[in-house]
C-alpha cells in the first residue's frame, strides 16, 4: 500500500470515528445508545462519515502535508 493510503486512512478514520462517536454521544439524550448502534441509519451514516474521512478529508490533508514538503525542500 502506498503511503498516501497509509496517509488517508489514518488522517481520515481518525476523522470518521471521531465524527461516529461525537454525533452518538451528542444523540444519546433522544435515543438510548444501545438503540442508535442497533438501527440500519447509525452503519449508513458511520460509513459515510469514514468514506467522506479517508477519500475527502485524507485527499486534503495529503495535499496539504506535499505542498508544504515542497515548499520546505526549497
Amino acid at each position: 500500500m502506498s503511503e498516501r493510503w497509509k496517509y488517508q486512512i489514518k488522517m481520515g478514520g481518525f476523522w470518521g470515528i471521531f465524527m461516529i462517536i461525537f454525533m452518538t454521544l451528542f444523540e444519546i439524550k433522544e435515543k438510548p445508545f444501545m438503540e442508535q448502534i442497533s438501527s440500519t441509519n447509525f452503519y449508513i451514516r458511520a460509513g459515510i462519515y469514514l468514506v467522506v474521512g479517508i477519500f475527502g478529508l485524507g485527499y486534503y490533508n495529503w495535499k496539504q502535508k506535499m505542498k508544504s514538503e515542497k515548499i520546505d525542500k526549497q
